[in-house]
């Protein structure tokens, strides 16, 4: 039988946890235990990492997609939302007002839409990487010449979720994709010399513990610059529009254990985590994690980017959003890196 002392002490002096102890660590239930298992993971980040969190700024410039994924609000199959393509000058216009505000990494995400060519994406970072920051994309599943040209043109990351390890579940909530070929492009962007983002979602249809736990080995095993991991909030305009969201309480301990075997990596308290709940962010930064991700897409398209419903910061000014995110972190205690927030390894080697 396990005891969390127990296991707490070996992890102290190993670093490390077996599949067994994660298991038992994400069905931790009491108020204390689980407490003193967000509190460790808190400490983790504090020893490795330091009291700095990362500010990005998210630029979403197009909710047209190709896939149809079960889960996503943005899926081709969803007649039902407005789509939206921002011109190029107008993503650069958002860009510059955002490095401006002092951002130092933009994040442009998008569907997966081939509207937007290979040379209009590398011309994108090219431009941004010019005004001073970072470029982090998020575009999707692309041909290996896609990813080729824009880390030629000066992408920095790459983030590209998993969202599951469990190799059924992944092709029921991809039906176009496979869980071998989404690894297959990590790998291929690592070798590129991205830094590597991934993650999961927690709480979905059919996910176990044990699948939970396959997650973070997961990540561990990808060694993963930067890991995303979030509720799963069903949208209604999808097949899973019925299914129960995933807790708060799940998705701290899973953030909690992924801080504890990676304790490095850039780890957000995410948009979804901030939807579940108003303290979700805050909750978010007290378990490890080191980075908040702030949307600075346009307010006129903003609610369009409907991943899920209920969708934090769907109105804010960036302004407001920025000065939100300063306040919460000086009131941890914690303070607004002034750095590029590159994979630690990187940044210190």
């Amino acid at each position: 039988m396990m005891v969390l002392q127990e296991i707490i002490n070996n992890y102290r002096a190993t670093g490390e946890l077996s599949h067994e102890e994660i298991v038992f660590l994400l069905g931790l239930e009491k108020p204390d235990e689980v407490g003193g298992l967000l509190a460790l993971a808190n400490e983790v980040r504090e020893k490795h990492l330091g009291p700095d969190v990362h500010l990005r700024g998210i630029i979403e410039f197009s909710n047209h997609c190709v896939r149809r994924c079960v889960y996503c609000g943005l899926c081709y199959g969803n007649r039902e939302l407005k789509r939206y393509r921002m011109h190029p000058y107008e993503i650069l216009d958002t860009a510059a007002g955002a490095v401006e505000m002092g951002f130092r990494t933009i994040v442009l995400q998008s569907g997966e839409d081939f509207h937007y060519t290979n040379d209009m994406i590398a011309c994108l970072v090219a431009a941004v990487k010019k005004m001073g920051a970072a470029v982090t994309l998020s575009l999707g599943d692309r041909p290996q010449a896609a990813y080729t040209s824009w880390k030629a043109a000066g992408a920095d990351r790459y983030l590209l979720k998993f969202e599951t390890s469990d190799t059924l579940l992944y092709r029921q909530l991809h039906p176009e994709s496979t869980l071998a070929r989404r690894l297959k492009n990590l790998t291929y962007l690592r070798d590129l010399g991205y830094q590597l983002g991934s993650g999961n979602m927690v709480g979905l249809p059919g996910q176990t513990i044990t699948s939970l736990a396959n997650d973070i080995l997961l990540m561990k095993e990808l060694s993963l610059d930067m890991a995303g991991i979030g509720p799963f909030l069903p949208h209604p305009a999808t097949p899973l529009g019925k299914a129960r969201a995933g807790t708060m309480e799940m998705t701290l301990k899973v953030l909690a254990v992924t801080r504890l075997l990676l304790p490095r990596t850039h780890l957000p308290a995410t948009t979804a985590l901030g939807s579940v709940q108003e303290d979700g962010r805050r909750a978010g930064l007290l378990a490890g994690a080191n980075v908040l991700m702030l949307n600075l897409t346009p307010v006129k398209y903003r609610a369009l980017y409907d991943i899920y419903p209920a969708k934090a910061e769907a109105t804010s000014k960036p302004q407001q959003l920025k000065e939100e995110a300063e306040k919460l972190v000086d009131e941890l205690g914690r303070r607004v890196s002034s750095g590029y927030g590159h994979a630690v390894k990187i940044e210190y080697q």
